[in-house]
């Protein structure tokens, strides 16, 4: 009897064991197909670029490639511009975008949703379209040059662009948007009993605001700046369109290779020091603040009296000269009061210096005239006809849709099976997954795009669709993982538990309970998804081919010969496209709440 009983508790325990070792593989297995996904399309093709850079013309492994680099003073001089004009626009994307970020953080969460819908038009606008739009102001016969003339200002001008200004103004207008939307959670983050309590102690509410909420919002500032510097290296429309030969970056020296010198293995080589810079900046990141600031933690570090006593007198004064500009959080403050302060007004006039450029673009769409002249002779919708009736745009617009779909369906599957795997895991296991999928939004595109380049090439995928949905979800999943999370963040798992144990198949719980509930952050995925297809030029310019090319494409190729009332058409197109997605989106997101 005692030998039954004994064997039976150890089935029961066997049971029990392989019934936890299930779960647990059940768990893990939504994230599989993302992770070889990932490691197909995109470590692998990185991988490639660096065999690729290290086989010379002869077909021999060596360091050909990269001593031809070293031995032309341009290829250093170009190198150096990157750095500097990337280092410059992360330097004034965080110096004008803190007291946004910081402005927003103090308002009511409804009042902040309002002006963060100024923030998402601009941030979520093709680069080609604020590129555009640019051109249209900064140019010799552009709007600011004839106001200025018209009202006396100059004699003459030769207008902005090209020249390093243009190209600062332009990187700078589209970085702002991402550092603000950087730091704002982690300032949002921050326990404003803290700031309260020095003020209880005797402290300026302005000299709190140095000692107190600067330093904790600092990790933001640094994954700001981290981003910004990143996404800058390997920019190429901006510096292409408003820059001068002096202003030319990596980025188009590697599409000038492949596109104009059919010298892959030299574009390998560049992809290959654009990599490798950027890994050596992590490390230096990382040795100076932290990784761990990605996510929102302070890094702890030492410092003497004598430096801290220095730093406290710093403050100090900053803080009496900045009175006038700190503020409280305060849910129940009048927002007009708010809004009329120092600091609201500085955050209207950023988000205007954001928008209007944007908005500056439809006027001309309008125009009755052959050509782009300021001001431009209103109305007309010819140039929409032009547009909607071009075999070549039509092409390029039932392209973009289809691949925009295709990738929106795509990216969504794997990121959602990918983000629920990671909610259920254990905080040491998730980060570093969470690190992979987020990936490809560190890696500058360029890199992406010439190791799929090297990828499709060998197994036909060059100029297909199924090509460029391929590496438009590369791109697309970081944005995916990121909006599901917050979701996933807020989602009660009592619920599914308690289908669970009413007998719920894994599947059934999955469609009945967790993805009701979570249709409003699985609708804006779905959105960002297609936004992120249908405006990437990167991943086009390589893959899409020479035939059919998608509406980024096809602009950049048009854009590049004249500057004409069609493009005002289509970017006009694109922005009302982009401020239905915004809205949709910011609508479904209070629906939810």
């Amino acid at each position: 009897m005692t030998i039954a009983l004994h064997a039976h508790r150890e089935n029961d325990a066997a049971r029990r064991g392989r019934f936890v070792r299930l779960t647990r593989c059940m768990r893990v297995l939504p994230i599989v197909p993302t992770l070889l996904f990932l490691l197909v399309f995109f470590i692998v093709p990185v991988g490639e670029i660096l065999q690729g850079g290290l086989v010379g013309a002869d077909g021999q492994f060596g360091l050909a490639q990269f001593e031809r680099i070293a031995r032309t003073p341009v290829y250093a001089k170009v190198l150096w511009i990157t750095f500097a004009i990337s280092f410059m626009t992360a330097a004034l994307s965080i110096l004008l975008g803190y007291p946004v970020a910081y402005m927003l953080s103090r308002l009511s969460e409804r009042v902040r949703e309002r002006w963060l819908l100024w923030i998402m038009l601009p941030f979520w606008t093709s680069y080609l379209v604020k590129t555009y739009a640019w051109m249209l102001l900064l140019s010799k016969t552009g709007v600011l040059s004839t106001i200025a003339l018209s009202l006396g200002l100059v004699h003459e001008t030769s207008g902005t662009i090209p020249s390093l200004t243009g190209v600062l103004i332009g990187m700078v207008h589209s970085m702002l948007p991402l550092a603000v939307m950087t730091m704002l959670p982690v300032m949002r983050g921050i326990d404003d009993r803290l700031a309260q309590a020095a003020e209880t102690l005797g402290a300026e509410r302005s000299t709190s605001f140095f000692t107190v909420f600067l330093p904790l919002s600092s990790p933001g500032v640094a994954a700001a700046g981290l981003l910004v510097f990143i996404s800058s290296l390997g920019f190429f429309i901006v510096p292409a369109l408003l820059g001068s030969p002096r202003e030319t970056m990596i980025a188009q020296l590697v599409i000038s290779s492949v596109l104009e010198l059919f010298d892959m293995r030299f574009a390998g080589a560049l992809s290959t020091v654009l990599l490798v810079c950027s890994i050596v900046i992590f490390f230096v990141y990382d040795h100076m603040v932290g990784l761990t600031s990605l996510t929102g933690e302070a890094p702890v570090r030492q410092r003497g009296t004598r430096s801290k006593g220095l730093k406290l007198a710093l403050l100090m004064t900053a803080g009496r000269l900045s009175a006038p500009f700190v503020m409280r959080r305060d849910p129940a403050a009048n927002p007009g009061a708010r809004a009329m302060s120092p600091l609201g007004l500085y955050t209207f006039v950023i988000m205007a210096l954001l928008v209007a450029p944007v908005l500056s673009v439809i006027p001309y769409a309008f125009t009755q005239s052959d050509f782009i002249a300021f001001p431009p002779k209103l109305f007309s919708t010819r140039w929409f006809g032009t547009f909607m009736s071009s075999p070549v745009w039509q092409s390029a617009i039932i392209r973009s849709f289809e691949v925009g779909l295709g990738t929106a369906v795509l990216s969504l599957l794997l990121g959602f099976g990918a983000t629920f795997a990671m909610t259920r895991m254990p905080r040491r296991a998730s980060k570093p997954l969470f690190a992979l999928l987020v990936a490809p939004l560190i890696v500058p595109r360029i890199v992406v795009a010439v190791g799929l380049l090297y990828l499709f090439g060998r197994f036909g995928l060059t100029g297909t669709n199924l090509g460029l949905v391929i590496g438009h979800t590369v791109l697309a999943i970081p944005y995916v993982v990121v909006t599901l999370g917050a979701g996933f963040q807020r989602f009660d798992w009592r619920l599914d538990d308690a289908a669970r144990v009413m007998g719920a198949s894994y599947l059934r719980r999955i469609t009945s309970v967790v993805l009701p509930l979570l249709m409003a952050s699985v609708t804006a995925a779905f959105l960002f998804a297609f936004l992120v297809s249908f405006d990437d030029l990167t991943i086009a310019i390589f893959v899409s081919g020479g035939i059919n090319s998608t509406l980024p494409k096809q602009m950049w190729d048009d854009i590049q010969l004249a500057v004409t009332p069609t493009l005002a058409a289509v970017s006009t197109t694109l922005v009302i496209l982009i401020a239905l997605v915004v809205a949709v989106s910011s609508w479904l997101k209070r629906r939810t709440r």
